[in-house]
């Protein structure tokens, strides 16, 4: 049993581990966009800082609204923590909110969080104008507002490049179409967990989009609308938060406490699984050599996705446990026989690296 060797492993790098899901920094600062500082404008950018916050946090437009909530919309302050300004451009209201009170809140609404450990999404972002078709880069200044805007929503997004190899893959036939394919093989090197792929155009002084999104085997698609690039942006990963945000977010009370085992273990696997599990209570049951089990609350359909994000493969019901080997040292006569090992609990879910 190799339990004092696993848990020395919170505090190895892990860079080295082909995994791309990122924990979130600054997922409870919003900055919204004030043209004054006066008490009345404060104040409304105040209520609109927490709608966007319960917005990035539950995925549900209606989360707001619920009657657990009617203290906090009163009142904000009371999970506030502090708040200022900031130059900008444009000039914003910076509202910092209390990550426990506001969890405490949220989960005594009976809402579902989604937590920080999030999907790395890779964008390929086209966009048509009268100057002509350009391909949003890492290093252009078009990129700025796709960041923001994937700041506002809570999501962790990545762009490419954009060389030449990457805009001539990039089409608008290939951002439209059903298969992302030709995205995959140039999206390799950037190690993201999902391919969002958007073909937005300026049209009578409006910006139109259509986007699609592949998470493993999983598509969604949609249309967005706004009336600058920056409010397109923000339209188009709105839009994908709320379709992500179900597949991840627990709700309390609903969840159900179940066990979970992962096969194939190391002391940077341990240190990866503690950080997926954290949304879902994950508490350490036993270890036997490169298998370790878990007590979790969370759906089945929730942990497949929260673990697909680190690659883990689900194993069949019906496939044996891999069998335990013997030790092979003797036993001194008159010796006492070594107390037996416990048997591993049993597993509702089973997966392996």
């Amino acid at each position: 049993m190799r339990l004092i060797k696993l848990l020395s492993a919170g505090c190895l790098s892990l860079l080295s581990l082909a995994i791309h899901a990122q924990t979130l920094n600054g997922l409870y600062q919003v900055r919204e966009p004030v043209s004054s500082q006066a008490p009345e404008e404060r104040n409304q950018a105040t209520q609109r800082a927490l709608e966007t916050l319960v917005l990035r946090l539950t995925g549900d437009p209606k989360a707001l609204q619920s009657p657990g909530l009617a203290e906090v919309r009163k009142d904000p302050q009371q999970i506030i923590s502090q708040y200022g300004y900031d130059a900008g451009p444009p000039e914003s209201l910076q509202v910092d909110f209390d990550p426990l009170s506001t969890d405490r809140a949220l989960r005594g609404a009976g809402l579902a969080l989604w937590g920080s450990n999030r999907p790395a999404i890779l964008g390929w972002w086209l966009n048509d104008s009268t100057e002509g078709s350009n391909l949003v880069g890492d290093g252009q200044s078009a990129a700025e507002p796709l960041r923001r805007a994937a700041q506002h929503r809570g999501l962790p997004l990545r762009l490419p490049l954009a060389d030449l190899n990457e805009q001539i893959v990039a089409t608008a036939k290939n951002l439209e179409g059903g298969d992302a394919t030709p995205l995959h093989d140039v999206s390799e090197r950037y190690g993201a967990d999902a391919l969002l792929a958007v073909h937005a155009h300026e049209e009578g002084g409006q910006w139109q989009a259509k986007w699609r999104l592949w998470l493993g085997d999983q598509k969604e698609q949609g249309t967005a609308q706004g009336a600058d690039s920056a409010a397109l942006a923000d339209a188009v990963l709105l839009a994908v938060s709320e379709r992500l945000a179900p597949r991840f977010a627990a709700k309390p009370g609903v969840a159900t406490e179940q066990l979970l085992e992962v096969q194939g273990m190391t002391l940077e696997r341990y240190a990866v699984l503690e950080r997926l599990l954290e949304p879902f209570g994950g508490r350490l049951k036993s270890v036997d050599g490169d298998r370790i089990v878990y007590q979790v609350n969370g759906s089945a359909e929730q942990l497949r996705a929260q673990l697909g994000l680190a690659k883990l493969q689900e194993i069949p019901a019906g496939e044996a446990l891999p069998a335990v080997a013997a030790s092979a040292a003797p036993v001194a006569p008159g010796a006492a026989a070594a107390a037996p090992v416990a048997p591993m609990p049993a597993a509702q879910l089973r997966f392996r690296w």
